[in-house]
């Protein structure tokens, strides 16, 4: 008998501490529209897919992570992710799997400490977020990683299921209406501007999963939209991915002839002999240009760098403004803003750091002569 009850006492234990672990206490509904269970309490964690990291960091919540994806300890020469660069201890955790979602159930499984929660953007990228989470038993929560465009919904939407899960849903009101508090300073500023007064300008060799030249643009470019500058690639009635990613044609541009070009140095990943700046440089075509033959060139910080660094498009638009419309931004100082911008989501101001790796070449005239 008193063998019986020990047994039933320790079925008992084993089944309460199987409960504690197994069963969750909250429902969190992801972009998928699932209902995600979840631990009250998430105290460990994995990000998967681009940007999801960024997210986590904007939410003051790096330090739960257990794991990265193999981007994160990648050392390379250029690196345009100021939550990265904040953060420089990523590089030492252990790897669950390849960028750009490609995650490996098994190298999961053997991370110690076993993450409660894996949050997981650009869901059809890599590996999918339901088999995922079958093959690890570990809920996966998926997001909508947006834009500051017309996406901006899904990236708040995605700031503040990330602020639920973790309970930091206070910090994630505050990103959003930090956020929300630039781009409406930012238009504030420039929307009562004549539409003779707004100067016509290019951005090009924008990054799209990897470095491009010269023709490399996007006609929604965000920096350009928020300070109503008059980009040449935009025409209006653009929607969806028309104003997206864009490679347009050399004969466009010069027809074009815009008056100030601007440069996303991250072409200058492509070296010497290629990219945009090299482009500008020995390209005939571009050598005729108004704003190439004027010096109306300058670097900005890039744009994508896994995804997009949203830090850094609020501070190119801050320098663009000050550039095209200077006695708008007579208060701004664009370097100083940027770590302005990065102190408060990142913890940290990486200007100086990002410039060095760029050939101190960001906010600047770009010589192309």
């Amino acid at each position: 008998m008193k063998k019986g009850l020990v047994f039933l006492f320790a079925g008992i234990l084993v089944f309460s501490l199987f409960s504690n672990v197994c069963y969750a206490d909250q429902k969190i509904v992801d972009a998928m529209g699932r209902a995600v269970s979840i631990p009250d309490k998430v105290e460990k964690v994995i990000c998967s897919g681009p940007g999801c990291l960024r997210l986590l960091t904007y939410l003051q919540a790096q330090d739960r992570i257990v794991g990265v994806d193999d981007m994160e300890t990648r050392r390379t020469q250029f690196d345009a992710r100021p939550y990265a660069l904040a953060n420089p201890q990523f590089k030492d955790y252990p790897e669950f799997g390849s960028f750009r979602g490609h995650d490996n159930p098994e190298q999961i499984l053997v991370l110690e400490p076993q993450p409660q929660v894996i949050f997981k953007t650009y869901a059809t990228m890599g590996h999918d977020p339901i088999e995922l989470s079958k093959k690890t038993g570990i809920p996966v929560i998926v997001l909508n990683y947006g834009d500051l465009g017309d996406n901006r919904d899904q990236l708040f939407q995605a700031i503040r299921i990330m602020g639920q899960a973790l309970g930091q849903d206070k910090r994630a009101e505050e990103v959003v209406a930090f956020f929300e508090s630039a781009i409406q300073d930012l238009h504030d500023r420039t929307k009562d501007i004549p539409e003779d007064k707004r100067p016509s300008c290019y951005i090009g060799g924008i990054a799209s999963k990897g470095p491009h030249g010269y023709q490399s643009t996007e006609p929604g470019y965000p920096p350009l939209a928020f300070i109503h500058a008059n980009n040449v690639a935009y025409s209006t009635g653009l929607k969806g991915k028309a104003l997206m990613h864009s490679n347009v044609a050399k004969e466009k541009i010069v027809d074009w002839d815009p008056e100030i070009l601007f440069l996303d140095l991250s072409t200058l990943q492509m070296g010497d002999q290629s990219g945009g700046l090299y482009e500008l440089k020995t390209d005939p075509a571009y050598a005729a240009l108004t704003a190439v033959q004027k010096g109306k060139v300058y670097g900005v910080l890039p744009y994508n760098w896994y995804s997009r660094n949203y830090g850094s498009i609020l501070a190119n638009a801050y320098y663009m403004g000050k550039l095209i419309y200077p006695d708008r931004f007579e208060d701004v100082a664009p370097r100083a803003k940027a770590d302005e911008i990065y102190s408060y989501l990142i913890g940290k101001g990486v200007f100086e750091v990002m410039n060095q790796s760029f050939q101190d070449l960001v906010f600047k005239p770009v010589p192309v002569k």
